[in-house]
């Protein structure tokens, strides 16, 4: 069978699509680029806040106007499906089946029954969450990729008061080093050259698991691994970012300057009520230590603006800070109230018109300060990793301080052609807000 999988949300959902894709294709299915040659459709799903819900329910009605053309089957799985499986049964009569975010590995034999049943709906019961990680050994990610995920763990127990994901992905579970280092060699062996090392909380890896926190041990023997030229890491709890760490990515030179820290506040009311384990204080703490250990260290943070509560003030406290701290980069997005979370039923819930206005403003903020960023590297020379080459003949890539999809990029030309993958100096001649310009130069 010719099956499409449309991945939605973030990149831990594109890890579970590729395990997903290699177990069908070992059962005997192929999977396909296109839906319109597809025999069936699987949309992953994200379900972290109210506009992913709706670009989810948007994306698998689209897909079911396929089914107008000729019987396909739609196959939902992902967090929506996880976290509104009856409800999804009951209202999308189009999909053939829903599974839950634990089941990729039976995925294979799931629609096989589907099939051998001549086409009884399968409403599969959610899986429980297993007590460990849950190991697919087979991955198929894309043909000729220089820069790939790597999933280290599964879950999350920190317990913010606005988040889904635990009560949909289960408590933290760290996945054995063994497997870890295995799949990063044979992706290695395959022409990686960038690791992005992800997970709910990547700085949590090995507490439960081996009882102390082991990134920093985890790292350095990632770096060890022939081929890797970079590593990153995304999505750092700040409260367990340790001097260990701080030094191993300061003395490591495979692993890239660059980290990614969810503040989501700054406000110690703010951060109490949110159940986060930061204060003002240790924030402050943690950036100085990062700068002063890396002093080129390009530090991505995100922002909860609008949260329940968050008076003209606080929310003035935290454009101060991002003015006077100047990350190099940053996201923001507005509160979203989401049902069977603790914020959810907190009193003083602010208009949408407000939260907008805010996140809007804080945007606006981070762009000039992204400008002012970028302008100061206006003749430099860095290091880029060739990613693609425009329909003009305009080389397009990325820094070591640029996170693949989410962050800046360097538009170069170079008067020799160049191998996607390969890693070339660039002398940087003009600057945008969030994107480079620039020319190769040779060493």
């Amino acid at each position: 069978m010719n099956i499409y999988i449309e991945t939605l949300g973030c990149d831990k959902n594109t890890v579970d699509s590729e395990n997903a894709a290699a177990v069908l294709e070992k059962t005997g299915h192929r999977v396909v680029d296109n839906p319109v040659d597809a025999d069936a459709i699987i949309v992953n799903t994200c379900a972290f806040i109210a506009a992913a819900k709706a670009e989810s329910v948007d994306t698998i009605l689209e897909m079911a106007e396929l089914k107008k053309e000729r019987e396909r089957l739609i196959i939902i799985s992902g967090c929506l499906a996880q976290r509104y499986a009856d409800e999804l049964y009951e209202e999308i009569p189009e999909a053939d089946i829903i599974i839950g975010v634990n089941d990729y590995a039976r995925i294979g034999e799931i629609i096989d029954e589907y099939v051998e049943k001549k086409g009884i709906r399968l409403k599969e019961p959610v899986s429980d969450v297993p007590s460990v990680y849950n190991e697919i050994s087979e991955r198929k990610t894309v043909k000729g990729a220089v820069s790939n995920w790597l999933k280290i763990s599964e879950g999350c127990s920190n317990a913010c008061s606005y988040c889904v994901i635990p009560s949909i992905r289960g408590p933290y579970r760290s996945r054995k080093e063994e497997a870890i280092l295995k799949e990063a060699e044979a992706l290695a062996a395959a022409g990686t050259r960038e690791l992005n090392i992800i997970a709910q909380d990547v700085t949590a890896y090995g507490r439960d698991l081996y009882g102390k926190l082991m990134l920093p041990d985890l790292l350095r023997k990632l770096c060890r691994i022939e081929g890797i030229h970079w590593i990153r890491l995304l999505y750092c709890y700040e409260d367990t970012i340790t001097d260990e760490l701080i030094e191993t990515i300061a003395e490591e030179e495979k692993i890239c300057n660059y980290i990614d820290i969810p503040l989501q506040h700054i406000n110690d009311r703010v951060l109490e009520d949110m159940n986060r384990n930061s204060t003002t204080a240790s924030i402050r703490n943690t950036i100085e230590r990062l700068r002063k250990a890396v002093p080129d260290i390009h530090i991505r943070t995100t922002f909860i603006v609008g949260f329940p509560g968050e008076t003209e003030e606080e929310f003035e406290e935290l454009q101060d800070f991002v003015d006077e701290i100047r990350f190099d980069r940053m996201g923001a997005f507005t509160y979203s109230q989401e049902e069977n979370t603790p914020a959810a039923e907190m009193e003083d819930q602010i208009d949408e018109d407000v939260k907008t206005s805010r996140c809007d403003s804080l945007m606006e903020m981070q762009r000039r300060i992204s400008l002012e960023r970028n302008e100061e590297k206006v003749g430099s020379v860095m290091e880029v990793l060739v990613e693609e080459i425009d329909e003009e003949g305009n080389y397009l890539g990325r820094t070591r301080f640029d996170a693949p999809e989410i962050d800046d990029g360097v538009i170069f030309s170079s008067e020799r052609e160049l191998g996607i993958g390969s890693f070339v100096n660039v002398e940087i001649v003009d600057a945008f807000d969030y994107d480079l310009v620039g020319k190769v130069v040779e060493n």
